[in-house]
């Protein structure tokens, strides 16, 4: 008898722990590991990309990263990821947020828990700078024209607002680009940091800007749902570096003032 109510407490311990375990938000577990793991893409220009010259990681989500590691007081590990995964890898629990300029739309806030946004951006396109018909945004929507967006960003649901022009989803880094270049589309739909890179790179792109606001989109950083502790740490993180000037600074060295929510 008595071994039977030992095996019974050591059952009842051991699924007392594994509830309080699963039920353990990642902020706890953060302290518990010493350890931040944050999914970005390495190739998003001016956010968080790998700067082929150095081979270090920069951009202005790379510094907020290193600064919210440092407030945690915890080391930084970063895991690569994409848009068409991201979401698969934080349900995974790959890592603890998705620091990436994450835009905001309805159809991930379904899987996504956002935090408060930090920058802001429209779409552009680029075209080629002798393209025979692109010559300003309205001539984008007609029949015969091809668009490309990257899959899994915001782009894809900003693409719906053309009726006549057809609309190319690509998967590989620098398809977008490849896809124009030479013909085979007409147009790659990106926004404000990716079409920054865009023009410094090559010396064939233009960008079309459109004459009135056409997808304003806000970028916050992205984290698993039911986690309310973490969510509420990130978001005083946030208004943290917009009062102490740390989001101003890494905006500035990024060049992407225009576009950060310092407010």
């Amino acid at each position: 008898m008595l071994n039977i109510i030992k095996r019974f407490l050591v059952t009842i311990t051991l699924l007392m722990a594994a509830s309080t375990a699963a039920s353990a938000g990642h902020l706890d577990r953060i302290k518990e590991t010493n350890t931040l793991r944050v999914c970005h893409w390495p190739a998003y220009y001016a956010i968080s990309y790998n700067n082929a010259k150095s081979g270090k990681l920069q951009g202005i989500d790379i510094g907020l990263a290193r600064e919210l590691a440092k407030d945690l007081g915890v080391e930084l590990k970063f895991v690569k990821t994409s848009f068409a995964k991201f979401i698969k890898d934080v349900q995974a629990d790959k890592c603890d947020i998705a620091m990436f300029g994450v835009g905001i739309t309805k159809a991930r806030a379904q899987h996504l828990d956002y935090s408060d946004p930090y920058l802001s951006s429209d779409i552009y396109a680029i075209v080629t700078k002798n393209h025979p018909t692109l010559k300003n945004w309205e001539d984008l929507d007609k029949e015969g024209h091809i668009l490309v967006v990257q899959k899994g960003t915001y782009m894809e649901d900003a693409a719906s607002a053309f009726k006549n022009a057809s609309i190319l989803s690509v998967v590989k880094f620098q398809q977008r680009e490849k896809e124009v270049r030479t013909g085979r589309a007409d147009a790659f739909l990106t926004d404000f940091p990716y079409g920054k890179k865009i023009l410094l790179t090559y010396d064939w792109a233009k960008l079309l800007e459109p004459s009135k606001p056409f997808w304003k989109t806000e970028y916050a950083y992205a984290i698993n749902k039911g986690d309310p502790e973490w969510l509420t740490y990130i978001n005083n993180f946030i208004k943290r570096i917009k009062i102490d000037g740390r989001l101003k600074k890494h905006a500035e060295d990024n060049g992407l003032l225009p576009i950060a929510i310092l407010d």
